[in-house]
């Protein structure tokens, strides 16, 4: 069997930093606190814990708990309400991210209406929308950008969520751009997020099977195995080694590799082991 592995399999600059900040923040301080999870992956969200970072859901007056902000960014309100209930807050926001913030912002500040480019529930989504002061629109899809109400939009600003699929953006975009007199837009999709599609848009082709590790959490994790499986139906989505069926790898002589932007190392060689013990 031969196991071809993604050039661009682990963890995102953005997720890298945001551990790295979490966990000098351990170090430093004995009462850390994440609001929800620091990233999409909860093999990660276990070591956080075991090193004594506590999850909560939410926000409650406190004295000097250190809160660390996710990758994904929150909202303006959390910041404020953090700030008044007494938590020192370390913001581990992805620096793409808070750029998208800067961008959104000033374009409200211009007279626009926001248009974002998204998953409405994801935590990303979330906080752009809880940066702006007016009511922004969420638009997943190119059937969801047909029923904006034009007529109330003669200026907007479009922004993406980092981890969107390329090609579904550029539809919602095309949709877009013909309705709305005024319209500015940034492409905020993140370069590892590209340089993941662009691989996982050739190991299908390239191999027999093919199979992308991640949590079944992570938006960018599924968006890697819808376009893989439109490529190849021997593509499958596991979170750790033990998914791993044996029928997956019979009759195959190639299977490629790649993973979401919060997956260990750890867990990727797990999932490469498994094969080998499975195939030898």
């Amino acid at each position: 069997m031969k196991i071809n592995l993604a050039k661009s399999a682990g963890f995102c600059f953005g997720v890298r930093r945001a551990i790295t900040i979490t966990l000098k923040t351990t170090a430093q301080h004995k009462d850390v606190r994440m609001l929800g999870d620091i990233v999409h992956n909860e093999d990660v969200i276990a070591m956080m814990e075991k090193n004594g970072v506590k999850k909560i859901r939410t926000l409650r007056k406190n004295r000097g708990q250190t809160l660390v902000i996710r990758a994904h960014g929150s909202s303006a309100s959390v910041f404020r309400r953090a700030r008044a209930l007494g938590y020192c807050i370390v913001d581990a926001t992805c620096p793409m991210v808070k750029e998208i913030h800067k961008m959104a912002r000033q374009m409200e500040s211009e007279g626009r209406r926001i248009i974002i480019i998204g998953d409405k529930k994801h935590d990303e989504v979330r906080g752009i929308k809880g940066q702006l002061k007016t009511k922004a629109f969420i638009v997943p899809s190119a059937g969801a950008a047909l029923r904006l109400p034009f007529r109330r939009i003669k200026k907007a600003g479009v922004v993406i969520q980092s981890t969107q699929d390329e090609e579904n953006a550029r539809g919602i975009l095309r949709t877009i751009s013909s309705r709305v007199p005024d319209l500015k837009f940034f492409n905020t999709i993140c370069a590892p997020t590209r340089v993941k599609q662009t691989e996982i848009k050739a190991i299908p082709l390239k191999n027999d099977a093919v199979i992308i590790i991640g949590s079944r959490a992570s938006a960018n994790t599924r968006r890697l195995f819808e376009i893989a499986k439109k490529l190849n139906p021997r593509a499958y989505w596991v979170q750790r080694a033990g998914d791993i069926r044996p029928r997956w790898l019979k009759g195959i002589s190639s299977i490629g590799i790649t993973t979401g932007a919060s997956t260990p190392d750890a867990t990727t060689q797990e999932v490469i082991a498994r094969i080998r013990t499975l195939c030898a």
